[in-house]
């Protein structure tokens, strides 16, 4: 057992599920086997807490790092903010001028809120939303974090977040009262939404532009029609999805716009920074409200912001990823047809995925973490792509995941999985960790 996975054994007993993220738990790799800590990053590589060094072909800091870790422009910009200071009685000025920059990407929107996290944005979202709909009944598809707002949709039924990234949760401590604050449908359903807003009084549709699939049958304009026929604020969550196509929200690409959209995880490249994007007729709600938080105000995220978007646009980062990503998702569906494996294909290109269709696919998953990791690699079932991840470094993935295919195979023949596991297998969705 690694440093690493030392300490999460300490973690977890001081720390309720070991650390902040559900998605960075070990358990969700590889248990008590996966490095856990790092040391330092740089481009795609991650140092552990023992000094090695692993080529990152898996998440990316969820996401965060489209132009990789470290980024030298970036972190010397960062750097020569905290040299100026942080933090003040007086305003940053970097904020006014991120704002404008993302009106000037975004011409339908007039208006800029910022936070730092995910999770902040969306409940500033619908905080807004609400307020100018003066209504409280939410219709939403896709995964929009963690707050009592939107875990209300489990009060009414336990699976109404099923297909939405979390399985199995029990929303303790989220109020009863909220229940029937909060309605699921699922994506390319329109009768679904149809119907959520016939039977109940609806003031705010919030959505993933997409996440898994792509819009069917003119999909997103529908969504729209609804919202403007019924007076509904329509709010696209682009915290994960933007910029990764296009320079700004993937909803360009579509042509449909939104009331209000949000953005984060690549905004800052790693450093916290998000923000709330929408009409000017919308947006001055929040000043019927209360929206407020001391550390919205520091100068570091607005800072990455505006040095991000400017590598961005430099580097056409959005094409690059998005090429690599059709790459790589094609490299896959090779390798599972030479092994006479079938799998199933996931998320936008800069996010790809796959899954074995097997009954033990999540086994799968975890063999391949494993075997990976041997060589050095972060690994498991998806690659969220960054500009680091040169041809070099994808040509290495391959062949060093091509025997892992080929030992799957064997297992589908008839070797058994557990024979070749060094571990648990890994979680899927939201689990208790003790």
């Amino acid at each position: 057992m690694g440093t690493g996975a030392k300490l999460w054994k300490r973690a977890k007993k001081i720390i309720p599920g070991g650390n902040m993220l559900l998605s960075k738990r070990p358990e969700m790799f590889l248990p008590e086997k996966w490095p856990a800590y790092f040391s330092r990053a740089k481009g795609c590589y991650v140092w552990d807490m023992d000094g090695i060094r692993y080529t990152d072909v898996s998440i990316m800091g969820i996401g965060t790092n489209i132009l990789g870790y470290g980024r030298k422009e970036i972190d010397e910009a960062v750097g020569q903010t905290v040299c100026a200071g942080n933090m003040s009685t007086l305003n940053c000025p970097e904020e006014v001028y991120l704002a404008e920059k993302l009106v000037e990407i975004h011409p339908w929107a007039n208006m800029v809120r910022f936070a730092r996290t995910g999770g902040e944005a969306n409940a500033v979202a619908i905080r807004i939303a609400r307020a100018a709909s003066g209504r409280s009944g939410v219709a939403i598809c896709g995964y929009h974090g963690w707050h009592d707002w939107y875990l209300a949709a489990n009060l009414g039924d336990a699976g109404n977040l099923e297909g939405h990234l979390l399985p199995g949760l029990d929303p303790k401590g989220v109020p009863e009262n909220l229940k029937g604050t909060v309605f699921p449908f699922q994506y390319n359903k329109i009768d679904e939404l149809e119907a959520i807003v016939s039977n109940h009084k609806i003031g705010i549709i919030k959505m993933e532009v997409m996440r898994n699939k792509e819009p069917e049958n003119c999909f997103l304009q529908k969504v729209r029609d609804i919202a403007s026929k019924n007076r509904i604020v329509l709010i696209f969550d682009e915290c994960t999805s933007g910029f990764r196509e296009t320079y700004g929200g993937l909803h360009k690409k579509y042509g449909v716009e939104p009331d209000i959209a949000m953005f984060g995880k690549a905004l800052g490249n790693g450093y916290a920074i998000t923000a709330v994007i929408g009409r000017r007729e919308v947006m001055e709600a929040a000043q019927n409200t209360f929206i407020s938080s001391t550390f919205w105000t520091e100068r570091i995220g607005p800072t990455a912001g505006l040095k991000t978007l400017e590598v961005m646009e430099e580097a056409q980062s959005w094409v690059d990823v998005t090429m690599k990503g059709l790459q790589v998702k094609k490299r896959w569906q090779d390798l599972a047809d030479r092994n006479s494996l079938k799998i199933s294909h996931w998320g936008i290109p800069a996010l790809a995925g796959f899954t074995i269709e097997s009954v033990n696919a999540l086994a799968y998953k975890t063999l391949i973490t494993q075997e990976m990791l041997r060589k050095e690699f972060l690994a498991a079932n998806c690659i969220y792509i960054s500009t680091e991840h040169s041809q070099d470094v994808l040509d290495s993935y391959f062949d060093n995941l091509t025997p892992v295919f080929k030992l799957i195979a064997e297992c589908e023949s008839g070797r058994p999985v557990g024979e070749v596991l060094t571990s648990a297998v890994c979680h899927s969705g939201f689990k208790r960790l003790n």
